[in-house]
């Protein structure tokens, strides 16, 4: 086995948690939807996130190429799937609990720490691109990561309910153009 393969699969692990988190989220709402009061930016975060975890797991097969890895590199590539997780845990609540769930106080509860997380998120990909090219991704890509931490940015400082609308589906619809351009192909 070589070094990537190994190290892949604690990567693979924690975004299969990530994933999973997502997916068993999604299907308590389903099944305990007389107790759930829905709002929709929460469930289209879901289903970006989802689409967020498969498309790093996605590009995560490009690091096959690297003949060393230290320490470092590989906790700063980790650090990806870690932080997907916790955005994973916190985009839906807890299901575990008798009383009805309201998504919408759920989502505005968690708005600081999710948004703040994916600044973070968007900030650690930048740097293992530094720290393994010796250098900030493409152009195109750079602007999409700009993109990202402005709008996670705002998301992050304002409660404004009417931003949180836009910014679910602006987000959503700008990562699936962000796949489409630069990442339909495995290198």
């Amino acid at each position: 086995m070589d070094d990537f393969a190994h190290l892949s699969v604690l990567i693979s692990i924690v975004l299969g948690l990530g994933i999973t988190n997502l997916l068993t989220g999604l299907a308590r709402v389903i099944q305990m939807r007389d107790r759930v009061k829905v709002y929709w930016p929460t469930l289209m975060w879901a289903f970006t996130l989802l689409l967020v975890h498969v498309q790093t797991w996605w590009t995560m097969f490009g690091l096959r190429a690297i003949e060393t890895w230290t320490f470092q590199v590989f906790a700063v590539t980790l650090m990806q799937p870690i932080l997907l997780f916790f955005l994973s845990a916190l985009a839906l609540p807890d299901f575990d609990r008798d009383e009805a769930l309201d998504l919408r106080a759920n989502y505005f509860a968690q708005t600081r720490w999710f948004f703040g997380i994916l600044v973070v998120l968007v900030f650690d990909s930048l740097v293992r691109t530094i720290l393994i090219f010796g250098r900030l991704p493409d152009p195109a890509d750079l602007l999409f990561h700009v993109g990202f931490i402005i709008g996670s940015s705002g998301g992050a400082i304002s409660v404004n309910e009417t931003l949180h609308k836009v910014l679910a589906p602006l987000s959503a619809a700008v990562f699936v153009l962000y796949i489409g351009l630069l990442f339909t192909a495995l290198r």
